[in-house]
């Protein structure tokens, strides 16, 4: 198998595929959860406890400023974005029929012939 060939396999893949949109999706979907807690959740925590700007709270030590606020900031969407993601798979998995197990597969050849001596053994005795 050549190259070209043996990465178009892996490619066309649907997991692959799959991935590959979900990552799109993520991508979207994040900008959309971004832009709710840094336009709505964000300033109503800011006016809950007294700050209405959490990316401009920092502490300088010497020269060097330690953004804490972003760092807030990062870890509130986080839990946001990991949370609406929960809730999306977990209604995603409720919305799947259970899959039917395959039918299970006849008697082998092998097993068809034992079958058929147990009978002529049985009709003897």
């Amino acid at each position: 198998m050549s190259f070209l060939s043996e990465f178009k396999a892996f490619a066309m893949k649907g997991n692959v595929i799959d991935l590959a949109v979900g990552v799109v999706i993520g991508a979207a979907f994040g900008k959309i959860v971004n832009s709710l807690v840094e336009a709505i959740i964000m300033p109503i925590v800011g006016i809950l406890i007294g700050k209405v700007d959490f990316k401009s709270l920092l502490v300088k030590v010497g020269d060097a400023e330690i953004k804490y606020g972003e760092f807030i900031q990062a870890t509130v969407e986080f839990i946001i974005i990991a949370f609406a993601i929960f809730l999306v798979v977990r209604t995603i998995n409720k919305l799947k029929k259970p899959e039917e197990a395959p039918a299970p597969a006849g008697p082998t050849p092998t097993e068809q012939l034992l079958v058929e001596i147990r009978d002529e053994l049985k009709k003897k005795n």
